[in-house]
């Protein structure tokens, strides 16, 4: 192979090369309904939704209205950057002091208005550490501080609990971020809404914006807005995310996109800047409508919350001449004339011994108790007790429109932006593995081959079933399928571990000579450039409650070297095949599809590895344990062979120290590994009972034969032809021996 097309290491890569996305007709017309309609429910797509090619898509256009909107300012050093973030920081100051310190009622609904910005933050590092971009050296500056922002594989001490706890601590109670009524209990206008899908999008799309991405990441976490409104202390100083600015700006002076991706991200902090100025702008307005409000509009708000709820039990409800389910039908009540008449009502009037009908209703005991909050509670006795007093009625209500007009411009955009780079076609049906390989690891340029992907990983988890029979005959596996239960699982795991991967071990009396070496290993390195990518998806912004989430994350940071490019496995599998004179693209590139070190009738695996990585949620049980499989593949006999063997002809050994020991058995990943299983089915159990453990566990278990299927050729074959043939029938002369055969 020319070494000119070899993949250099340490990986200064500043942004992968433009490409066109590609998409089917279909996810097209999904996408734009999705873009046509409500903010709320194009949040919601981006947020729950990482399967379809559909949410690709539309990430893809949200990046293009928001981005084509963005001019970059003058400068291109980390200082010019940082001062004009400081700028931008020191001008909103006073506006943010201002709304901290507001009264409790508006700083509770700007609080609140604010909540979907402000845990979301860093959710574009999600996936940036991705087969396309390991081992890039500002990816795993990324990854280390994103690891961090993830409370280091303990989801408590992260970014997004933290925030979630200065919220409460501020009276401020939220469901999570995933629930279905998030967004109405934030109250959230479609400003808001809006702000807020363009870095779920760039989640979606980490390593094809990677400039956008670092200009967004430091002009959030320098300009630290919402640290600065929850009173909060940073956890990623602005120092630190600098030094990641710094580091990228100096790899761009030696790279041939570099003016480019200076301009990509100049125009990423530009557009953060300007958003987030618009948002505080809103809060603003948000805080002084609000503050402008009278009791009888604050009553009518209350009045409009509560509307949607007001069920067919009140038809016998009568308020005045009409019935009360009749006063709050239909999508927009004259909140003005039910506030009048219900002040003229006779629940409002005061009786001889002081007391008022509706606040009698609304305490314990009475009929609507329950149904409104304390505060909602005191707003309709200040009210009752105003108009005890005779004050006047003011019903001349003010509409919310905090952010309408530039909510409007940011809707146009949406509708109307169409990137140049989208192609629509179908996807190819008939595919080489090294074309598909290809199109996978940069799925985010051809999202149209998801279903192809998930028919693959179906098929490969179908036919590793067959190792539920017969799988106790594994040299190195045992994927025959047993019952469930918490001991059993461990007792298999101990019996793999002794029986097939140490206790067998001795060490080599014979080397292969140097060729047949470095053959051996090409068959494994494919696999290796890919370590970790089955767990990569796993734990992102809105799938990272369950602490079997955090647990394989956690598993996932440890093969990238917790962000330190030295201990990173990629890094470590690169060494090893330059030590044999291999020298190869990286698997991202056109290039790498046309490379002769690696043997094509292994791709398989590959494949199948990265197809299972693409449904983190339809396939989370496959990928526990799928990921049971290989984190113990680490161990034993297999890894001081080789060790043993690459010793022999002087070739570098890290790769497979570092998996034995970092996999060990003791408290390593493969323990780990059964651990996040009994962790996920014990959340099975109580929440589902004993029958959903033994279906969820089928599935986990036929992620592990998946991974068996790959390894035992020998026992594979050997079970495809089971049962055996009939024995040829015998010589007539030999007739009288057939109770001999056993």
């Amino acid at each position: 192979m020319n070494p000119r097309t070899a993949f250099p290491l340490p990986d200064r890569t500043t942004s992968l090369p433009r490409a066109p996305f590609h998409f089917s007709p279909y996810a097209a017309e999904e996408a734009t309904a999705v873009l046509e309609g409500e903010p709320a429910d194009l949040f919601r797509r981006l947020l729950a939704d990482q399967e379809s090619e559909t949410t690709f898509l539309t990430a893809r256009r949200v990046l293009a209205a928001f981005l084509t909107t963005a001019e970059p300012q003058p400068g291109t050093d980390a200082e010019a950057i940082a001062a004009q973030v400081r700028e931008t920081r020191r001008a909103l100051e006073p506006a943010v002091t201002a709304l901290r310190t507001a009264g409790t009622e508006t700083r509770d609904l700007v609080l609140r208005q604010r909540a979907p910005l402000a845990l979301l933050a860093g959710c574009w590092l999600d996936t940036v550490s991705q087969a396309a971009t390991q081992p890039s050296v500002i990816v795993n500056r990324l990854f280390r501080q994103h690891f961090r922002l993830q409370g280091e594989g303990i989801p408590q001490r992260g970014l997004l609990a933290r925030r979630r706890r200065a919220l409460v601590e501020l009276g401020v109670h939220l469901p999570e971020i995933e629930a279905a009524d998030f967004l109405a209990r934030t109250e959230a206008r479609p400003l808001t809404a809006l702000h807020a899908t363009f870095p779920l999008a760039l989640s979606r799309l980490p390593a094809s914006f990677l400039p956008e991405l670092i200009g967004v990441h430091y002009a959030v976490f320098a300009l630290g807005i919402d640290d600065l409104l929850l009173g909060t202390e940073p956890l990623l100083p602005e120092t630190e995310v600098r030094a990641v600015l710094t580091e990228y700006l100096a790899f761009t002076e030696d790279s041939p996109t570099g003016p480019e991706d200076r301009r990509r991200l100049l125009a990423a902090v530009a557009l953060m800047l300007r958003l987030e100025t618009e948002h505080i702008g809103m809060l603003g307005e948000l805080a002084a409508w609000h503050d402008g409000l009278t009791l009888d509009a604050k009553v009518a708000q209350i009045v409009a919350r509560h509307a949607p709820f007001a069920g067919r039990q009140h038809r016998s409800v009568r308020m005045g001449d009409r019935r009360l389910s009749d006063w709050l039908d239909g999508d927009t009540p004259d909140l003005a004339a039910f506030v009048a008449a219900l002040r003229e009502s006779r629940q409002l009037k005061v009786r001889g011994d002081g007391s008022c009908r509706f606040l009698r209703s609304i305490k314990f005991g009475g009929p609507m108790f329950g149904i409104f909050d304390e505060r909602e509670a005191a707003t309709f006795t200040a009210w009752a007790e105003a108009i005890a007093a005779g004050e006047p009625a003011d019903l001349d209500f003010a509409p919310n429109t905090a952010g309408d007009l530039s909510a409007e411009h940011w809707a146009r955009a949406l509708r109307t932006t169409a990137p140049d780079d989208v192609v629509l076609r179908t996807a190819d049906s008939a595919l080489d593995d090294r074309e598909f390989f290809h199109r996978i690891v940069n799925v985010e340029h051809f999202p149209h081959i998801l279903a192809a992907a998930r028919d693959r990983a179906e098929v490969g988890l179908a036919e590793a079933e067959l190792l539920f029979t017969h799988g106790a005959g594994g040299r190195l596996t045992d994927a025959e399928y047993f019952d469930y239960t918490p001991e059993a699982l461990m007792e298999r795991v101990d019996r793999i571990y002794w029986d097939k991967l140490v206790d067998p071990y001795q060490p080599l009396t014979e080397i292969p000579d140097r060729d047949e070496v470095v053959f051996h290993q090409s068959t494994y390195a494919l696999g290796s450039l890919i370590d970790g990518s089955w767990a990569h998806r796993v734990g992102n912004l809105g799938r990272n409650h369950r602490q079997s989430d955090a647990m394989l994350f956690a598993i996932y940071a440890d093969e990238m070297g917790r962000g330190d490019i030295a201990k990173n496995h990629i890094t470590l599998i690169h060494h090893v095949l330059a030590s044999m004179d291999i020298h190869l693209p990286h698997i991202r590139q056109d290039e790498f599809r046309d490379q002769g070190d690696l043997p094509d009738g292994l791709y398989g695996f590959s494949i199948h590895q990265v197809c299972l990585s693409l449904f983190p949620d339809t396939l989370y049980n496959e990928i526990l344990g799928y990921n049971l499989g290989i984190e113990m593949f680490g161990l034993g006999e297999m890894r001081l062979h080789e060790i043993q063997k690459l010793r022999r002809h002087h070739f570098d050994v890290s790769y497979e120290e570092a998996h034995l020991s970092i996999d060990n058995f003791s408290a390593g990943h493969a323990r780990q590994s059964a651990d996040i299983i009994v962790s996920y089915l014990d959340e099975v159990r109580r929440s589902s009972g004993e029958e959903a453990v033994q279906r969820e566990w089928r599935r986990i278990w036929r992620g592990y034969a998946s991974f068996a299927y790959f390894i035992e050729h020998q026992l594979v074959k050997a079970a495809r032809e089971w049962p055996p043939p009939p024995p040829a029938p015998l010589p007539a002369d030999r007739a009288d021996d057939v109770d001999l055969v056993i």
